[in-house]
């Protein structure tokens, strides 16, 4: 169902700290045009921890509007709390959303039982097609591969986005849970050994400035051009890597900001660069050929 280079895009802020509602549109204009196959708003990279429940809901509607059916919306729902992720993924739903990211819940900790009836709980309640996140790295707890099979039986809950890190973990996820299973990296670097094996393409960060080129690898790779995909995977590399000099998204805003898209905004606790990394990481935008 969900399948290709699907960005998961920053929330520019104005300078005054608001949501900057005109870059967003702007920005998913860019994603389009440039062959973005999918927009998850409300990520990660999109700084969902620090959006109100107001603003969360703005930014996934403004998404809607302005994606206009285009591209399918995945909306990010994700919560510790089972209740506020059902509010969230409700609204996402009445909104129009084509679907929903919901990252395992995190800090509390749960058993994989725990996290199996959370998902559950959320997929009987709201019809919406949903992709479990697991990113243990920022939750504290691996969604276990036989807890993502059991998941993959729920009707609507459709794929993983799978961030663990280990190959052997999204080998055995593949395996596990069959080709009617959307097993979709979360980490850049590994899209290209994901989709060898099996996988159906990226949840990206660094399709925010480079999304052509991650299109490109990933359609490269559905059709088993192996030379073109190997290619983009080893020409995006640094620019890959320069993406999380520090914590995402904190250089994709700065890279963004650089090519005049957005203001260089984070909210707190995230802070700006360093000076040094910052350099680094213009070095690396200037060699990909993104800024001069």
């Amino acid at each position: 169902m969900f399948r290709g280079a699907i960005v998961a895009i920053v929330t520019p802020f104005q300078k005054n700290g608001q949501v900057d509602e005109k870059a967003l549109r702007e920005l998913i204009e860019f994603q389009i045009a440039s062959g973005t196959d999918g927009i998850v708003p409300c990520g990660t990279t999109g700084e969902s921890p620090t959006l109100s429940h107001e603003e969360h809901d703005r930014v996934i509607e403004i998404t809607i509007n302005a994606v206009n059916k285009r591209v399918p919306v995945i909306a990010g729902t994700g919560s510790n709390n089972t209740t506020e992720a059902l509010r969230l993924t409700r609204h996402a739903y009445e909104a129009g959303a084509d679907g929903a990211l919901i990252v395992c819940p995190y800090y509390n900790k749960p058993t994989q039982e725990g996290i199996y009836q959370h998902y559950k709980k959320i997929a009987e309640e709201v019809p919406i097609p949903i992709v479990p996140y697991n990113i243990q790295s920022r939750t504290g707890v691996n969604i276990a591969p036989e807890t993502i099979a059991k998941l993959a039986k729920i009707n609507n809950i459709v794929g993983v986005k799978e961030a663990s890190g280990s190959i052997k973990q999204m080998s055995d996820v593949i395996n596990l849970c069959g080709d009617n299973f959307d097993v979709l990296s979360g980490d850049d670097l590994f899209t290209l050994p994901l989709m060898a094996m099996g996988g159906r393409g990226i949840i990206s960060v660094v399709s925010n400035v480079a999304p052509a080129d991650m299109a490109a690898l990933v359609d490269a790779a559905e059709a088993g051009d192996s030379g073109k995909a190997k290619a983009l995977h080893h020409k995006m590399s640094p620019l890959i890597e320069a993406m999380f000099i520090e914590v995402n998204p904190v250089p994709v805003k700065a890279a963004l900001s650089m090519m005049k898209k957005i203001e260089y905004e984070v909210r707190m606790p995230l802070c700006k660069m360093s000076e040094a990394n910052l350099e680094k990481l213009r070095k690396a935008m200037v060699a990909y050929g993104l800024i001069s």
